[in-house]
């Protein structure tokens, strides 16, 4: 029986925050990158906020992220203080912390990856005369640290890595090539960038032995219209 007491654990005219959705974090993302290339943050204020960003769960907890800086776009809804972009850039979002195939095998003959695809935390890619292409530009990541471990032998391993991501190139070639290549590559002659501050890491390591491991950053996809 209710006796009429109030429940003191209760406030009724308080508003309940509201969850933050993936678009919202890569939205607030977006803008501290932008604060970041005009100035408005430091390198560390911008690595800090945007850890904070992908691990926020209330909108109100991205608001106080960008609060300080110039207004969003567009009012993407009451409460919020984000805006939403113009384009969007595939993937949305390159860390998902999906699944993937964890190797790419090809003996005398053939394996490509491409498109849209999940590339796992950790891949071993083996061509023993034959030959693989590890296309990441279409690519969601597993982690924001990934390893690739390539091992050609008489084959050859080619690796595209796109300019939103870090890269980092080991391996040893025995009578055969492993190299980060460089120049103007012809199927997309645009301008390589450097990745921005806090994107994700991929590690190119392994062997190739009387044959090539070519590794290539290569501009994202353009946004799409």
């Amino acid at each position: 029986m209710d006796d009429g007491t109030p429940d003191p654990d209760r406030t009724p005219d308080a508003v309940p925050s509201l969850r933050a959705s993936d678009a919202e974090r890569d939205e607030t993302a977006r803008r501290l990158q932008d604060a970041f290339s005009e100035g408005r943050l430091t390198l560390a204020e911008f690595d800090e906020r945007t850890t904070r960003a992908y691990a926020a769960r209330f909108r109100d907890e991205l608001g106080e992220l960008t609060r300080d800086l110039s207004p969003a776009r567009r009012d993407a809804g009451p409460g919020t203080g984000l805006g939403t972009p113009d384009r969007a850039e595939p993937p949305a979002r390159r860390v998902t912390g999906g699944t993937g195939p964890s190797t790419s095998l090809a003996i005398m003959g053939g394996c490509e990856r491409a498109g849209a695809w999940t590339l796992p935390a950790d891949h071993t890619a083996v061509a023993l005369m034959g030959g693989i292409e590890i296309d990441l530009r279409e690519a969601t990541l597993q982690s924001h640290q990934t390893t690739i471990r390539a091992f050609a032998v008489m084959g050859g391993i080619d690796i595209l890595v796109p300019d939103d991501i870090h890269l980092e190139v080991e391996g040893l070639g025995i009578m055969g090539g492993f190299a980060e290549e460089s120049g103007e590559w012809a199927p997309d002659p645009r301008p390589v960038r450097q990745a921005p501050p806090g994107a994700p890491r991929v590690r190119v390591t392994g062997l190739a032995l009387m044959g090539g491991v070519g590794v290539r950053r290569v501009p994202a996809p353009a946004p799409r219209a």
